[in-house]
């Protein structure tokens, strides 16, 4: 049948309605694209491999379930490489090229102290779980949490641990030279001389160096009781693990999360060599003096068996923490919308998100999100998926 001039323009502006008015049907079930920055490669890669698998796992299992509000994920990944330089590189495209939502990461804190400025510029919210005590300031950062310890939180259960529990009071205090590992020494040791230790090595090194015996033999000259090492970099930790065995210096190593890694166990000398070693980690991913989990923490490590994820190079506690950020973000945006404003505004008011890592709480004047009394001290050579008994005398 023939269209008039009159019929076909009245037919061609019905349907440039019919398509103006379908748009925001479209935009509705869009993907929400989420920025994420793991240290994937690179020699502080030990954290972002771990924290990698949970993320996978939870937007994976939210999506399954039918995503936010009928909206599925989009994870958009930028490997930072452990390089600060790409870090701020990957944040740029990913709120100014992709225009993501929300950030995830970085994940170490050195790459954090260049994105985190980064990001607030670009009003992006952003989850993060460094521990460097200056990457959340509520007042100067006020879109930027943080799922995790401080440094302050950290260096108290380790000194303590050092000082009142091991009773030693001359220590050693090393780190690589990654801001994180500056920003550790610079805090730890005032920390220590407030309990009344007296440091008598301090240094930061760097992590490629393949011979460490000189710093060590430093530290057994100088008296040292203990070694507290920081850094992120499995293969520096093993280093100092495996030249205190050399030396048969029966002294304890006590820090960073990293001493306990399957990672850093694989680049041992000797099985041996992983005794007296006594790295940070949290109470809810540890065995109880009852040799068992927390019931949550059994059931996810439950699915993690099932989804076949390897657990033998890293820890539970990655893991765990990957697995709750996505968690956390979907939750807010569930229940608030996905615009920054709102996502800040349900996270200011968040009160024990039921992490497996931990349960987590924030209020607009306090972004710093772990409770004290979950961080503790364990034992390196008890790992068994990914978790650790608590250290001797640590408490139940």
């Amino acid at each position: 049948m023939s269209m008039t001039r009159r019929q076909a323009l009245a037919s061609a502006g019905a349907a440039a309605i019919t398509s103006s008015l379908a748009k925001p049907a479209i935009a509705a079930n869009a993907p929400i694209r989420l920025g994420y920055l793991p240290a994937l490669t690179g020699p502080s890669s030990s954290t972002g491999i771990g924290i990698n698998r949970g993320i996978l796992l939870a937007v994976q299992e939210i999506n399954a379930a039918g995503g936010i509000n009928g909206r599925q994920i989009e994870l958009i990944t930028r490997d930072t490489q452990s390089d600060p330089t790409k870090a701020v590189n990957g944040a740029a495209e990913l709120t100014h090229g992709e225009k993501v939502s929300v950030v995830l990461g970085p994940v170490n804190s050195g790459e954090s102290l260049a994105v985190t400025p980064l990001l607030a510029r670009a009003n992006v919210p952003q989850l993060h779980p460094c521990w460097v005590d200056s990457l959340t300031d509520p007042k100067k950062y006020p879109m930027c949490f943080r799922n995790a310890p401080t440094n302050q939180q950290i260096g108290a259960a380790a000194n303590r641990y050092v000082v009142q529990v091991l009773k030693r009071k001359k220590v050693a205090v090393i780190s690589d030279t990654t801001g994180y590992g500056t920003a550790s020494v610079n805090a730890y040791v005032p920390m220590f001389k407030a309990l009344g230790a007296d440091v008598v090595y301090q240094g930061n090194v760097d992590a490629a160096n393949p011979d460490l015996k000189p710093e060590l033999l430093r530290m057994r000259s100088a008296g040292a009781e203990a070694i507290t090492p920081w850094s992120v970099n499995a293969g520096f930790l093993s280093r100092i693990i495996n030249t205190r065995g050399q030396m048969d210096w029966d002294v304890p190593i006590v820090g960073q999360t990293t001493l306990g890694s399957g990672q850093t166990r694989a680049l041992l000398e000797k099985p041996e060599y992983w005794a007296k070693v006594y790295p940070n980690n949290f109470r809810p991913v540890c065995y109880g003096a009852d040799g068992k989990l927390p019931e949550r923490t059994v059931a996810f490590l439950n699915r993690l068996k099932s989804a076949k994820i390897d657990m033998s190079d890293t820890l539970l506690w990655w893991i765990a923490l990957g697995y709750d950020s996505p968690r956390m973000i979907a939750d807010a945006m569930k229940a608030a919308g996905t615009e920054p404003a709102q996502v800040v505004g349900y996270l200011n008011k968040l009160k024990g998100f039921p992490g497996v890592y931990g349960n987590i709480s924030f209020t607009p004047d306090q972004h710093d999100g772990y409770p004290d009394d979950e961080v503790v001290m364990v034992e390196a050579n008890s790992l068994k998926d990914g978790a650790f008994n608590l250290a001797p005398g640590y408490g139940a």
